[in-house]
């Protein structure tokens, strides 16, 4: 290991003793020799650690309580949230999930494993598309690369719609994560304005020599969220009541998109105020799934939409 990686190691090793340390039992764990510790003791020393030394039996290295305060030592309900963290940020597909297991492990190490080891066994995250955003990590870390170097970046670009891909140049103004999926935001140099873009439809990705500035106060989130989630205060919006068993209701209240257009709820029965376009575009295919367990109450056309598409599959399944 490196000096630095040493001087940490020997850093958590007195903190996480909880009481004092020698010299060769430091130098044993480390696989350095005693001279070398007492080298890293008087480094530390300099640079403002306070390291005690107690003389005698029982004596060795240690640190004062209050130096837990210190923001590099973390205690150990903070190391656990690191470490489900960590976890969470693996399964999405984290673009520098290199440097994130370097960090990990030296967690690990440095902070005992076994007390860790009990926090983190039986704690696991399963994404609903397992591993949908870890085939596209170095594309993403790219893109990230670009985010912080306020740097244009050229993509190679297919849409669903489009016979095949199309190279654009973006200047990507943040990344968003959403629903399994990573999303760029930024200036589109094709379209003249500010789009979002899913990471995994691009094929290519590299940043060129030319730089942006980024407008003054601009949130990716926010431009984001706009986008997909309706405003349930607008003047189009109608009401739409739906009953139903008292589980299901409490999914659907707390469904993305309509826990953002809930306007009360009672037992079994809640209000929403969608607009005119999600009544007959997207939320009856939100609602199919809730099968019999729901009933729209009003306003009728939505009732006759959703007849009409379970019609259709219908047809299409048994014609």
């Amino acid at each position: 290991m490196s000096k630095a990686d040493n001087l940490l190691a020997v850093l958590w090793m007195l903190r996480s003793a909880g009481k004092p340390i020698t010299a060769r039992q430091l130098a044993e764990a480390l696989e350095i020799s005693v001279r070398t510790v007492y080298r890293y003791i008087d480094a530390l020393c300099m640079s403002g650690v306070p390291v005690l030394a107690e003389p005698g039996h029982g004596g060795g290295f240690r640190l004062p309580e209050s130096f837990g305060q210190v923001p590099l030592i973390f205690d150990p309900d903070e190391q656990k949230a690191l470490l489900h963290a960590a976890a969470f940020a693996r399964e999405a597909g984290y673009p520098h999930g290199d440097a994130l297991e370097r960090a990990v492990a030296k967690l690990r190490r440095f902070a005992g494993e076994d007390a860790l080891r009990r926090h983190v066994e039986g704690f696991d995250v399963i994404l609903s598309s397992p591993g949908s955003g870890q085939a596209h990590t170095p594309l993403v870390r790219e893109l990230e690369a670009a985010v912080a170097e306020s740097r244009t970046v050229r993509v190679v670009y297919r849409k669903p719609s489009a016979d095949g891909p199309r190279a654009r140049h973006i200047d990507p103004y943040g990344l968003v994560y959403w629903k399994n999926r990573w999303y760029v935001v930024g200036w589109c140099h094709l379209r003249g304005e500010i789009r979002s873009f899913r990471a995994d439809r691009m094929t290519e990705a590299a940043r060129t020599e030319r730089t942006f500035t980024r407008p003054e106060g601009f949130s990716a989130r926010e431009f984001f969220m706009k986008g997909i989630l309706p405003d349930p205060h607008g003047n189009q919006t109608v009401t739409v009541h739906i009953r139903g068993r008292e589980e299901a209701m409490a999914d659907l209240c707390g469904h993305w998109y309509f826990a953002h257009v809930l306007a009360e709820r009672s037992g079994g029965d809640a209000w929403f105020r969608l607009d005119e376009t999600a009544i007959r575009t997207y939320a009856p295919y939100f609602l199919l799934p809730y099968g019999k367990s729901i009933r729209v109450l009003e306003p009728a056309r939505l009732r006759k939409r959703l007849a009409e598409i379970a019609a259709e599959l219908a047809e299409h399944h048994l014609g």
